[in-house]
């Protein structure tokens, strides 16, 4: 330990230098307005081509695909710096928000590090 400064302890904000940062946002969707599988389906489309597009991130649904006023859908970006995927996470949920407005019910971030 010649360079004198004292090492480190990854912790999940502070992880080894080099580890990738994996961010997961999950929303939460209603569409009450929804009336099929089909309307439902354009939604969630819609707003997966939107945040792919715009972020650069990767997006999926990943809960209640046969459920016609449900989804879940998850949005996830891969970055060496954690304060940068945080900024993309929080403007992906800015723009659901902005695309979905009442019917998007909750977000939620989880790291993965």
């Amino acid at each position: 330990m010649g360079s004198g400064n004292p090492r480190t302890t990854p912790t999940p904000h502070n992880p080894p230098p080099g580890m990738a940062k994996i961010g997961v946002l999950t929303l939460e969707l209603r569409m009450e307005h929804a009336h099929s599988l089909k309307e439902k389906r354009h939604i969630v489309q819609g707003l997966k081509d939107r945040l792919r597009h715009k972020f650069n991130v990767a997006v999926a649904e990943i809960e209640h695909q046969d459920v016609w006023q449900r989804a879940t859908v998850a949005a996830v970006t891969v970055s060496s710096d954690h304060t940068r995927a945080e900024q993309v996470l929080h403007a992906v949920e800015n723009e659901a928000a902005s695309l979905l407005g009442a019917m998007l019910v909750e977000a939620t971030v989880e790291w993965l590090e």
